[in-house]
């Protein structure tokens, strides 16, 4: 998720949507891990949907606001540079002006402007900063748009476009309170055991005041909350009334006020546990007015801290044997383990932690496979030879055991028939988590000698 729609996600309720996977405790809906990615790529303009800019003073200027723009590509095997982005002003006229960044260099009317972005990352970072503040006399309410296009070398065919129009950002001109909280530093490396402390602080940079703020708060698993505020109502992950399971999820009510311009915090410093359990971690936070009234821009509203733990977990399978005549039907299948201590969780992207490869023992037929599990193919397979792929939810909490018993039909009786199972780990961060390889495949033995 990009900064750009981090609170947008957290106020349409995105994050509960990825906390309801993270519920699942049995496997989960069976979806795919993506194949390679193919050979192509695509150029994407980073804006926001919209801005807001308060209405000027009778007897002065408004005040500028920032407004921050980029460029990304999705495909990291290409090298994507000399970007190039046009943006386009001239939607608002009368309503707001631009100062434009060292990097444009706009036309001889100021309206369009190219704006050199450099090297085009895979993971969004701001490369233009605009800043746009209320045309003098704009009122309340008015609105006018930005629109942008854009260029860079790279990609499979040497170039990579988006098209006038891809793009584009409705600029309003408002007045009231606007809450932000400010971007934090990821942490890596936090050992369980220890505790980290949130930067937190709201800023008002509307022109009216806030009347008293609210503040919510989501922690995955392996974060205990250590600070807990009078004014706030807690729920803990394993709570059976829990409203996000497998969160621990907070709201608050401050009556600070604040004032146009200031910055206050929160009455003590928030500080988080990392527990023992910690691996790939999350805390999301927002903040908005207090009393219901609305605020007038909401793109920094809420933050997402993200918090790797030097830790590990170790997944592991077990097989299974079964004996029968020719024409019977057995259960012969796997069990998923995780040894701990850490939990997996896939928060970002809601997809499944592992995916298991069966292969079933020569001379048999699956007649039921579990839910979670569907026929796969890969480059090599014996046609003879059933595969199936299955897969866990988006997270494995230590001492889970998921069982995957398939219905097998012995076709042929094949002395020591062998199938085997093996375990692929998948998560949103890159790197190895699990130190013990030797458990992860197993045998599915038919009709054993011995």
């Amino acid at each position: 998720m990009s900064p750009v729609s981090i609170a947008r996600a957290l106020r349409r309720g995105a994050c509960a949507a990825a906390v309801g996977a993270l519920a699942a405790v049995g496997p989960g809906g069976g979806v795919a891990l993506a194949d390679d990615a193919s050979q192509s790529d695509q150029l994407q303009i980073q804006a926001p949907y919209e801005q807001a800019v308060t209405v000027a003073p009778a007897d002065g200027a408004a005040q500028y606001r920032s407004l921050a723009l980029g460029l990304t590509h999705y495909n990291d095997y290409y090298t994507v540079t000399g970007g190039r982005l046009t943006v386009d002003v001239s939607g608002l006229a009368g309503i707001a002006e631009v100062a434009w960044p060292d990097n444009c260099t706009p036309d001889d009317a100021g309206t369009v402007a190219v704006c050199d972005t450099g090297a085009v990352p895979v993971r969004y970072d701001a490369q233009v900063h605009l800043r746009l503040r209320a045309a003098a006399g704009a009122a309340a309410g008015a609105q006018g748009a930005i629109e942008y296009s854009a260029e860079a070398t790279g990609g499979p065919d040497g170039t990579l476009s988006a098209s006038q129009g891809s793009a584009e950002t409705f600029v309003t001109v408002g007045s009231g309170p606007d809450l932000g909280v400010t971007a934090p530093q990821d942490v890596t490396g936090a050992v369980p055991g220890t505790r980290l402390t949130v930067p937190f602080s709201v800023t008002n940079t509307g022109n009216e005041t806030a009347h008293g703020f609210s503040v919510k708060m989501w922690a995955t698993y392996g974060l205990g909350v250590v600070t807990r505020y009078p004014q706030c109502t807690y729920t803990g992950p394993d709570e059976p009334d829990a409203q996000y399971p497998g969160m621990t999820y907070a709201t608050c009510s401050f009556d600070t006020e604040v004032a146009p311009g200031a910055t206050v915090g929160l009455p003590e410093p928030l500080r988080l546990a990392v527990t023992r359990h910690a691996l790939y971690e999350r805390f999301d936070y927002g903040v908005d007015p207090g009393g219901d009234v609305p605020d007038l821009d909401s793109s920094d509203n809420g933050r997402a801290l993200h918090i790797d733990a030097a830790n590990t977990a170790d997944f592991a399978v077990r097989g299974d044997r079964a004996r029968g005549a020719a024409g019977d039907t057995v259960t012969a299948g796997f069990r998923f383990v995780n040894h701990g201590p850490a939990w997996v969780a896939n928060v970002a992207s809601g997809e499944p932690v592992a995916v298991m490869d069966y292969y079933l023992p020569p001379g048999t037929t699956a007649t039921s496979v579990p839910k979670t599990c569907h026929g796969a193919w890969t480059s090599g397979d014996d046609p003879a030879v059933g595969h199936y792929a299955c897969t866990l939810p988006t997270s494995a909490k230590p001492h889970l055991k998921v069982d995957f018993p398939f219905q097998l039909r012995i076709d042929r009786v094949v002395p020591d028939a062998t199938g085997h199972v093996v375990v692929h780990t998948h998560t949103d961060v890159p790197g190895a988590f699990d130190p013990k390889s030797e458990n992860d495949s197993a045998e599915v033995i038919v009709n054993p000698s011995a």
